[in-house]
């Protein structure tokens, strides 16, 4: 009598409960994050996931053909179950500094998590590029930064003509390149900086620097 995989009891030395459909590919990619997080992209393998899953490696093989596209499809998974709330200080420095606030935050961040699990092993692997990672995260759930600096314009605190792409990545990317020297929270001295002193100058008016 055949088998469907997706039905596949899982041993673990006692009865798993039958998972199917949408809630075993959402634990699956939960026990994929847990590899990464865990042992690193060098021992991220659709053999580890399928243990730590609790099921079947063809199970994963009918989703994901290599480990890079579970890799993906993790980090897609993870970006949008981790999407912020934007916030509405009133002001585009408020916006900015709870924005990069939140991000600091070691528990609620799974960029800190994953650039740490990854960056020992990760250049020495054949993989996506970080940025590439990247857009998969927010793929999902856009760029809460985009918003708030959206929000800014409509209430006449920034001069649009001055909004690049890099520009409006300027804070973020700044933040990455901060926690990834370190590995460790930034400071909330730099946070400030960063905003006060780089972005709000590059992109607010003269009446709105002043104000």
């Amino acid at each position: 009598m055949g088998k469907n995989p997706d039905d596949y009891n899982e041993r673990a030395g006692s009865a798993q409960t039958r998972r199917r459909g949408a809630e075993l590919e959402q634990a699956i990619l939960d026990a994929a994050w847990e590899q990464l997080i865990a042992e690193g992209y060098e021992h991220f393998t659709l053999d580890t996931v399928a243990a730590r899953a609790r099921t079947s490696k063809p199970v994963l093989y009918r989703r994901w053909k290599t480990r890079d596209d579970l890799l993906r499809a993790t980090v897609r998974h993870i970006g949008a179950a981790s999407a912020p709330s934007i916030p509405d200080t009133g002001t585009l420095r408020g916006d900015l500094l709870a924005l990069l606030a939140n991000a600091n935050s070691t528990t609620r961040n799974p960029v800190a998590a994953l650039v740490s699990s990854m960056l020992g092993s990760y250049y020495n692997q054949t993989g996506p590029t970080p940025a590439e990672l990247r857009e998969a995260f927010l793929s999902q759930r856009g760029s809460a930064v985009e918003q708030v600096v959206n929000r800014a314009v409509e209430r006449g605190e920034v001069d649009q003509a001055r909004l690049t792409p890099r520009i409006i990545a300027l804070p973020f990317d700044l933040f990455r390149n901060e926690m990834m020297m370190t590995l460790k929270p930034v400071p909330d001295h730099v946070l400030r900086q960063i905003v006060d002193d780089i972005f709000i100058p590059l992109v607010t008016t003269q009446r709105a620097q002043w104000a």
